[in-house]
């Protein structure tokens, strides 16, 4: 582009009377390419604009006219400030990528993705930012394998920012020690509880009164063909047959999101739900159900997903961030966390073949 608005300006120079000036469009050129190209190729850019302009009244015959000196002044002086906007432009462009490099290894930290194969287990998990170039936000997810089976979380933190961070944090962490420590899935919830209070007292502002995380845990027994779910104000985890078959998995008792014990004491109870070779659990974020169209309709997993069969929890995650992608033209307002779990089918024993007896 800077190299055809110099060709344009000649052009201009010399199809129009001298009275017309194309110096704007070669002050132009430089600026052009400051934020785009590397200093050398600015610096090539601005030294041709100059030269070009200055080259061309001398060949009009007016290379000792005042405009000659003011015109050619001009470009370089606009020359030598692109360079200048070219060099803050490359400073920034690395502290922005330094920046990136500290978000992606912080995600890890602190949100790290499973591992592909967890306990007998294939797992997925996806993070999608609603805000483009953001790594983490309030959504979170983790899987860890315990004596008591698989057990897994994925949770909402109320918010956004750092704040937000430093709870998925917290969460994380506590879930971790309590999935080891805890042979109930209702005592690993009692145990988030716990954190999140200890959190809130250290806090001031509005979170210390309305800071709260929606969440579902589960629990996958190593050797039952079962998941038991405990739902703290969460939407509801699919669990998808291996023959496409859909069921949404409503908690038996509603029960209030994690951090809002002070409003009301119930206990956690555990639905178990049947878990067969083949079939595939879906945890989400409300990301994925409040993502909308144009014309404002939600995004319904259920209707998109029944009746479909996937090869894998990968393949799973990967058509339904393309069908939101699809459904919202490529546009999100709140982040989406997605993790899928299957349960693979078990294979047949081979038959032993016996050689017949000789007599």
């Amino acid at each position: 582009m800077p190299f055809l608005i110099i060709v344009a300006a000649i052009t201009l120079d010399q199809a129009t009377p001298t009275t017309i000036t194309a110096s704007p469009l070669f002050a132009a050129a430089p600026l052009v390419a400051a934020p785009f190209f590397s200093f050398v190729r600015t610096f090539v850019v601005g030294l041709l604009s100059t030269a070009t302009i200055v080259g061309l009244h001398f060949v009009s015959g007016a290379a000792t006219a005042v405009a000659t000196v003011t015109e050619g002044l001009t470009v370089f002086t606009v020359s030598v400030l692109a360079l200048a906007i070219n060099g803050v432009v490359r400073r920034s462009g690395e502290r922005l990528a330094s920046a990136r490099v500290i978000a992606e290894a912080a995600q890890r930290a602190v949100l790290p993705t499973p591992a592909p194969r967890i306990g007998g287990l294939h797992i997925a998990a996806r993070y999608e930012a609603a805000e483009e170039g953001a790594f983490i936000g309030g959504d979170l997810f983790a899987v860890q394998d315990t004596e008591y089976g698989v057990r897994l979380v994925v949770g909402d933190v109320r918010g956004k920012g750092m704040g937000a961070v430093e709870t998925v944090a917290v969460i994380i962490g506590a879930f971790r020690e309590a999935a080891e420590q805890e042979s109930s899935l209702e005592g690993v919830a009692r145990r988030l509880e716990r954190a999140l209070t200890r959190e809130g007292t250290r806090r001031t502002g509005i979170d210390l009164f309305e800071g709260f995380t929606t969440a579902v845990l589960a629990e996958i027994p190593h050797a039952e063909g079962m998941v038991r779910v405990v739902n703290r104000g969460h939407p509801e985890p699919l669990l998808l047959a291996a023959d496409g078959a859909l069921t949404a998995l409503a908690p038996g008792e509603p029960a209030l999101p994690l951090g809002m014990g002070d409003l009301g004491a119930w206990p956690d109870r555990a639905d178990e739900v049947p878990y067969q070779s083949g079939a595939t659990l879906l945890l989400y974020t409300d990301g994925l159900t409040e993502a909308r169209n144009r014309a404002g309709v939600f995004y319904n997993p259920r209707e998109r997903l029944a009746g479909r069969i996937f090869p894998g929890p990968d393949e799973l995650l990967d058509a339904i961030v393309g069908d939101v992608r699809l459904h919202t033209g490529g546009g999100s307002t709140d982040d989406m966390a997605l993790l899928a779990v299957s349960r693979p089918t078990e294979r047949q024993p081979e038959r032993r073949r016996t050689m017949p007896v000789v007599p």
